[in-house]
């Protein structure tokens, strides 16, 4: 019976330990897309043109590439760390293995681009080194996230489509002629115009009632949103009015959601998103959960099955 009480604290120890070992290991955020912010350093504008290119990626050699970037992972090691969020997404299609993850992580002053078996061969350890150092790093000291995350991912995107480097396309510079356009006030009988009107206006006035009631995907859907107000309402209103609607929409919309980020209901929808990939929000349920084909219509995405080696390369600045 003493021996038995005498072990009763070794264990209890080690219980604990194992307690404490569990609550300071660093979770792995819910995979709610290509690029997932949550670290919040990368602006909506460079989140959209990031999500098109890897999915323009994607579809066209089968490669699927993730950006993470989190405050901090402490006391977990990049390497670790990677690898544990790479083997929770399988990144990658099962059997290929040809996914690849950028995490960066600004607090810790740590990156790493993690990659799959199979493409190992072609985006190597050395290469991971050079974008890291040559391309992200020089803009991360300067404080320049987007830059830095969006000049990496192409390199990356570079070599694995065999370009080798970083296309000198400008980033987003003016065309070199800019055709004149003429508008003219629409000459529609009233009916029509009520007709139209109805429909556009109904159409993009829903989506931007959801993208200002959804947390995360809302300031996609501000960005997305913007030609559709420049354009589509001329047809209706002329281009007078047009352009006092596009302002409203452009400073209210913002305005709105930061109003709305205040309230207890937002601050929880946005908590369940990032935890469940569900919420409920006004009697409807939003989801970031993907579906059968890894995609769901509010640009959800996942992984296909695939597993990392530990091949890559980590850096800090």
């Amino acid at each position: 019976m003493r021996r038995h009480l005498r072990r009763v604290p070794g264990i209890a120890l080690l219980l604990a330990c194992a307690s404490v070992a569990s609550v300071s290991a660093v979770d792995v955020p819910y995979l709610t897309g290509r690029v997932v912010d949550d670290a919040n350093i990368i602006t909506p504008d460079t989140r959209a043109r990031l999500t098109a290119a890897l999915k323009a990626h994607e579809h066209a050699t089968g490669n699927q590439i993730a950006v993470l970037t989190v405050p901090t992972i402490q006391p977990d090691s990049i390497e670790d760390y990677a690898v544990k969020v790479f083997e929770s997404w399988k990144l990658g299609q099962k059997g290929k293995d040809n996914g690849v993850l950028v995490v960066v992580v600004p607090q810790d002053r740590k990156m790493r681009i993690e990659v799959g078996y199979g493409l190992e061969p072609t985006l190597t350890d050395g290469t991971c080194g050079q974008i890291i150092r040559n391309v992200m790093t020089p803009q991360f000291k300067a404080g320049n996230y987007d830059n830095g995350v969006e000049d990496g991912v192409r390199a990356i995107i570079a070599r694995l489509e065999g370009k080798g480097e970083i296309p000198n396309a400008p980033r987003a510079g003016a065309p070199s002629g800019w055709a004149t356009v003429h508008f003219h006030s629409p000459d529609l009988p009233w009916a029509q115009r009520i007709l139209f009107g109805a429909f556009i206006f109904g159409i993009i006035g829903l989506f931007t009632v959801i993208g200002v009631l959804t947390p995360g995907l809302g300031w996609f859907l501000y960005v997305f949103l913007i030609p559709f107000w420049a354009m589509f309402p001329i047809a209706i209103i002329g281009p007078e009015p047009t352009v006092v609607l596009l302002a409203t929409y452009i400073i209210g919309y913002p305005i709105a959601k930061l109003l709305l980020a205040r309230t207890e209901w937002y601050r929880n929808a946005a908590k369940d998103l990032k935890r469940k990939g569900t919420a409920s929000i006004g009697g409807f349920t939003f989801s970031t959960s993907p579906g059968s084909s890894g995609f769901s219509s509010g640009g959800g995405f996942s992984g296909g099955g695939g597993s990392s080696g530990g091949g890559g390369s980590s850096g800090s600045w």
